[in-house]
């Protein structure tokens, strides 16, 4: 039996699959198979990116696949360095191309959509072998195999897969990752648990669909982690659930499930115990309303996660808006005065700089427009709340604007003409938060002169008629870094911040190799005069980091940013 998985690429409020990110979806799809016998040489995988440039060889294992398995779905928007998700097109081009049974699932059960609000449509193949799972894609592709080969996909149910499943399903396919092209450097997103339980949801999220709060046993996320760590994982978040905090969190009886610190204690713990020279372990989304509501509760759980984590952390608060009136007519999380209290509780435990460069923990904050209530007013409120953090000294990682999507079954469904009634404000806005608070508070989460380590080089712009590579860090949204030589890609290398822009910064290597540096990039070093910097650069090429000091005279003081 042969199967194919492609890898089309995810991105949900709650899960991140897009390179160098693999989401826990494609590896459950890969356990599901392997448990019902499927060897892991007849499991290939491609990403979408792959089949982009496909060989004669994918083409031919595309072919003669008797199982395609698609798995796709973005219900948030996003932007993307060096991928992009699968399109409809590219799925109706596979399921042409391959004669065998085509199964089509994850967040794209969902329907899709643009960003600015366009209401998602669903995806529309007809053909005799496509079907497209209506629940879990991981266990109807176990389910075609009940009876030891593939079934007639019409008498399979659609179903969600349950916690003790995925605790196997993960472990088996832990494998998948060795087969991503580029692995080793794949960041492993892991799963807690998914389903919202708030008895009253948001209007616009689609986490619900996946039902309550669904836990998974500390012991099967450990598991999870050790069997990657075996196939050659380094880099891991703790990304796919709706708040971390509320990881088994206690119902005692109020709106808000109350947080267990030392559920968080035991999986840290763990995950640090059967990885112990793991690169990355990073988390992504935090409800602030949890943590204002138990605020000891939540400062006990920074304190373990700075404790076990590795620099460069973010917990994205989903804050959605700082008008009250928008909070309380779509059954948002936390009133803004709550969010500025989480920030600052944020900012006091993990403000402090790792040895990564970044500082430890930080949040970031996501803003969401068009929803129903919004008004003029609104982007007045959400631009000073903004304003106070960056005025009150405090730290802010990153801050995320956008449009709604609207998916059917959300309150904001078909209100196409709310989400666009300030489409022209919104862009005005989006300019105003980007210049005015972005940048400065870039500037001091990375100041001039910060040394940021293990920077992958991951692309050459090939469109700009200078020299520049960009590169991030590894970890849950990565800084970008635009370093204006041609360095060699999939290499890490250390850098020093000498500019900012809006999101990104502008770095140069750290040490500079001062025989082969241009002479506008030696300019760049900090804290070097351009008188100092022609000296340099005249006397190429220095066999020491003496020759270096007797041609230009004074420079001793920036000695540890060059070598020869």
């Amino acid at each position: 039996m042969r199967t194919v998985i492609i890898d089309g690429y995810v991105d949900e409020p709650a899960c991140f699959g897009v390179p160098p990110y693999i989401s826990p979806y494609i590896r459950y799809i890969a356990g599901a198979l392997r448990d019902r016998g499927i060897s892991e040489e007849d499991i290939h995988y491609f990403t979408i990116d792959q089949l982009r440039k496909a060989t004669a060889d994918d083409v031919l294992a595309l072919k003669s696949a008797d199982l395609v398995v698609i798995l796709s779905g973005m219900t948030v928007p996003g932007k993307y360095l060096r991928s992009s998700p699968i399109t409809p097109g590219e799925i109706e081009n596979i399921c042409s191309l391959s004669t065998g049974l085509k199964v089509i699932g994850g967040p794209i059960r969902l329907g899709f959509s643009k960003e600015g609000g366009t209401a998602a449509s669903e995806l529309g193949i007809e053909a005799e072998d496509v079907v497209i799972a209506k629940q879990d894609i991981e266990a109807f592709v176990y389910d075609l195999f009940e009876s030891g080969s593939l079934l007639d996909p019409e008498g399979i149910g659609h179903r969600l897969r349950t916690v003790d499943e995925i605790g196997k399903w993960s472990v088996l396919g832990a494998f998948i990752i060795e087969k991503h092209p580029e692995y080793p450097y794949v960041m492993c997103e892991l799963e807690t648990y998914r389903g919202c339980g708030r008895k009253v949801h948001c209007s616009f999220c689609t986490e619900r669909f996946y039902g309550t709060s669904d836990f998974r046993p500390v012991s099967d996320v450990v598991d999870e982690v050790s069997s990657l760590y075996s196939a050659g994982a380094k880099y891991f978040r703790i990304g796919r659930q709706p708040d971390l905090f509320g990881f088994h969190a206690k119902d005692i009886g109020a709106d808000i499930l109350q947080p267990d610190p030392s559920v968080l204690e035991s999986l840290y713990g763990g995950i640090r115990r059967v990885a112990p020279d793991l690169q990355v372990l990073h988390m992504d989304n935090a409800n602030p309303a949890t943590i204002a509501a138990y605020p000891e509760q939540g400062l006990e759980i920074m304190k373990t996660i700075v404790r076990h984590h590795t620099p460069g952390d973010i917990a994205a608060l989903g804050m959605e808006s700082a008008d009250p009136a928008v909070v309380r007519a779509n059954d948002l999380k936390a009133m803004p005065e709550d969010v500025m209290e989480v920030i600052r509780m944020f900012n006091e435990v993990g403000a402090s700089r790792g040895s990564n460069g970044l500082p430890e923990l930080l949040p970031g904050l996501n803003f969401v427009h068009g929803l129903p209530g919004e008004t003029k007013k609104t982007f007045e409120l959400n631009y000073d709340f903004l304003r106070e953090v960056l005025d009150s000294g405090l730290l802010v990682r990153r801050i995320n604007i956008r449009q709604v999507m609207a998916f059917p079954g959300t309150r904001v469904y078909g209100n196409d003409e709310l989400v666009g009634k300030h489409k022209k404000l919104f862009l005005k806005y989006k300019e105003k938060v980007r210049k005015e608070i972005d940048l400065p508070m870039l500037r001091k989460v990375v100041p001039r002169g910060t040394i940021l380590r293990d920077v992958m080089c991951e692309v050459h712009d090939e469109s700009s008629k200078h020299e520049l590579t960009f590169g991030r860090q590894f970890g849950t949204y990565p800084l970008l870094v635009g370093i204006p030589l041609t360095l060699p890609l999939w290499k890490f290398t250390d850098v020093v911040v000498v500019g900012h822009g809006q999101r990104s910064i502008k770095a140069i290597p750290y040490p500079l190799d001062i025989n082969s540096a241009p002479l506008s990039v030696i300019r760049e070093i900090p804290g070097i005069t351009d008188l100092e910097a022609s000296q340099i650069y005249s006397g190429v090429p220095y066999r020491s980091k003496n020759e270096v000091m007797e041609k230009a005279s004074g420079v001793e003081r920036l000695m540890d940013h060059m070598t020869v």
